[in-house]
């Protein structure tokens, strides 16, 4: 919690009379918006958890400006479509910030609802670059770095630590994993020490995956890289063990998760993927996980500090802000920066977080372990 957000509410919790000093009974309600439920949802429910804890912190602690905290949960499965309607329950329910989306394109179909309310929206892991980088989404934010920084150090590693050379670029063929490999498949061209020789989308949810591991087999590609997540990766790279297509396989922070490994199995053995720097050894990143572990019994899984930190610099900005005027806030954000688990940061003028980005991990022994 950054101290301005601390002594604010010591103050109002050592004052019995607040509520004559113009404060009122009203709360401050935050929306979390993301997968709670499907294949998607241990990307998901760790933000609900974030936003739980920080929540029940400043409550504990007396609120902000005399008023608590209150969330509305809404799961989006990461489908646009539920998205939208999710936005429109969230925007009728009174909500004055909201945490989310998770999926970029989801996040992208909500964000024009939310901006027609004036509502400011953070996520903490949607990485599509447009989304701040357009101009159309003036009420975004995020606390995880774009997808461009990320498909440049996956490509960098490929090729300068790897010395990899004949790369297949591989997508989903929606916003997050085409939006990656679009600008994988850039940097590659650009760097002049390798070649894409297959670029091409799957079909997401699909059964079998044979066909796309055959053509990458034919193109007698080194490695592969992937833009997406999870659900279909795990079963790529199973599809290629079992066909002895020995190509390294690095994709990005929408495989970098346990649920990756559990489901993967032994084929994810070796597997890079790129994610949100390590920073389990801030003091902050420990507190919250500490707190994760007293609660819910685990440790906290993906984007959970991404999430932590959004809701610290949210809830900062309102109190700074005196409301949630969404000119006021953004004026907080971009101005002045917040102590959180992944570092303290401050936004640019596009939203983007400043002093975040991307590390590769490999999975080694059944987990992603930091490449040094």
């Amino acid at each position: 919690m950054s101290k301005r957000v601390q002594s604010l509410v010591v103050c109002l919790v050592a004052s019995v009379a607040f509520a004559t000093a113009g404060f009122t009974a009203d709360t401050i309600k935050i929306g979390v918006a993301g997968p709670h439920s499907g294949d998607l949802a241990s990307y998901g429910l760790p933000s609900v958890n974030a936003a739980k804890l920080v929540a029940e912190e400043i409550n504990a602690a007396g609120g902000i400006n005399g008023k608590m905290i209150e969330l509305l949960i809404e799961d989006t499965v990461c489908k646009p479509e539920i998205a939208t309607n999710t936005a429109t329950k969230l925007v009728s329910d009174g909500a004055q910030m909201v945490l989310g989306g998770i999926c970029s394109g989801a996040t992208k179909a909500a964000l024009p609802i939310y901006l027609d309310a004036g509502i400011l929206v953070m996520s903490p892991s949607a990485t599509n670059p447009p989304l701040t980088q357009s101009g159309d989404y003036p009420n975004f934010f995020r606390t995880i770095a774009p997808d461009d920084a990320q498909a440049q150090l996956d490509v960098d590693f490929a090729i300068n630590n790897l010395g990899l050379s004949k790369i297949a670029v591989i997508h989903d063929k929606q916003d997050y994993g085409k939006g990656f490999a679009e600008f994988a498949k850039k940097f590659i061209e650009e760097s002049g020490k390798a070649e894409v020789v297959l670029f091409e989308g799957i079909t997401p949810n699909a059964i079998d995956y044979s066909a796309i591991v055959q053509k990458i087999k034919r193109s007698g590609a080194d490695s592969v890289i992937y833009g997406g997540y999870h659900p279909e990766a795990s079963k790529i790279v199973t599809t290629m063990k079992k066909k002895k297509v020995d190509a390294v396989f690095i994709s990005d922070d929408g495989v970098q998760a346990q649920t990756f490994i559990d489901v993967a199995g032994d084929a994810a053995e070796g597997v890079y993927a790129s994610g949100p720097k390590d920073t389990s050894t801030n003091p902050l990143a420990k507190k919250a996980i500490e707190q994760h572990k007293e609660k819910y019994g685990t440790g906290p899984g993906q984007f959970f500090d991404n999430a932590y930190s959004a809701m610290l610099a949210m809830t900062n900005a309102y109190a700074k802000a005196g409301s949630a005027d969404l000119d006021a806030l953004k004026k907080v954000l971009q101005s002045e920066s917040v102590d959180t688990p992944v570092g303290s940061i401050s936004f640019d003028e596009r939203g983007d977080a400043i002093g975040v980005g991307f590390s590769v991990y490999q999975v080694k022994d059944g987990v992603f372990v930091e490449v040094e």
